[in-house]
């Protein structure tokens, strides 16, 4: 059986898996100042975050449409795929997995559609977890269970540098985040089942970047991590390096990418933003 994938732009996959393993990425949809855009095709991730305090009204969010849906699960059967795999952005957080279940009930059960739980590379680490077995020649329940697996072992945490963004995306309790916004506070944050909690919080960016090291180093030994940032490099780089100088330092992959991540999370998570996406090693019996 050959498998297809499907999943969305939040999900940061990087351009070589991509390619790689053929999955289709649907754009979600940016609003700014009433002009909708695809998510990091008609307006780069650097000049939205440039612009980002500048817009007049708060920037927005859109789910892809049915057609977009409907066209990308109609290319892969129609090109050889006899069952696809469309993964996607948590769903208490987007309706996008909603819309693709819809419209995967017209395509007589050739579509399965599962949501991460998670966002950023918490999503992407899952859809490469897939395409990895798949490429290994697994079936489609061993696929599902590597799936599943990878499920309960992604982290994802985040120090913001503003809770200015994530009041008006309506995502946090009002009442913490207008406190927050008082107090100047850096929350650290994480993401489980598609819940954002709070972890921690701040009073300097410095602070915030060693409460988010001190938990990432937690997770223990990891198989994949990406150092995610809403347009922070030097930020980014920086922890990356305090984590490998670490004495507590868990076991780290050889590779691990610097993500300036999707437009549609840094509308919630605001410029100069911090986090990381881990998987963690499977456990040895």
């Amino acid at each position: 059986m050959k498998l297809g994938f499907v999943t969305d732009s939040p999900a940061d996959l990087p351009a070589d898996q991509i390619e790689r393993y053929n999955i289709e990425v649907i754009p979600a949809i940016l609003v700014l100042d009433g002009q909708p855009y695809l998510d990091s095709i008609e307006i780069t991730r650097e000049q939205f975050y440039q612009r980002l305090p500048t817009f007049r009204q708060p920037a927005t969010t859109a789910a892809p449409s049915p057609a977009d849906f409907a066209s990308r699960y109609e290319k892969l059967l129609t090109t050889g795929c006899d069952h696809i795999i469309s993964l996607h952005t948590a769903e208490k957080l987007t309706s996008i997995a909603n819309i693709a279940r819809q419209v995967a009930a017209d395509f007589n059960n050739q579509i399965t559609v599962l949501e991460s739980g998670s966002l950023s590379l918490g999503t992407g680490f899952q859809i490469e977890a897939a395409a990895e077995a798949a490429a290994r020649g697994l079936n489609l329940e061993s696929v599902l269970e590597q799936i599943q697996s990878a499920r309960h072992r992604v982290c994802v945490g985040a120090a913001l540098d503003t809770l200015e963004y994530l009041h008006r995306s309506g995502r946090f309790p009002a009442a913490v985040t207008l406190l927050g916004s008082l107090l100047n506070i850096k929350p650290v944050l994480d993401v489980r089942e598609g819940v954002i909690r709070p972890l921690g919080a701040a009073r300097t960016t410095r602070q915030a970047t060693n409460l988010l090291l001190n938990t990432l180093q937690e997770h223990g030994p990891l198989e994949k991590l990406a150092i995610l940032h809403t347009n922070a490099p030097q930020r980014a780089s920086d922890f990356l390096a305090s984590l490998r100088a670490s004495p507590a330092c868990p076991s780290l992959p050889e590779q691990i990418p610097l993500v300036n991540v999707t437009s549609l999370i840094g509308t919630h998570a605001g410029p100069n933003g911090l986090g990381f996406a881990a998987l963690k090693k499977e456990p040895v019996l």
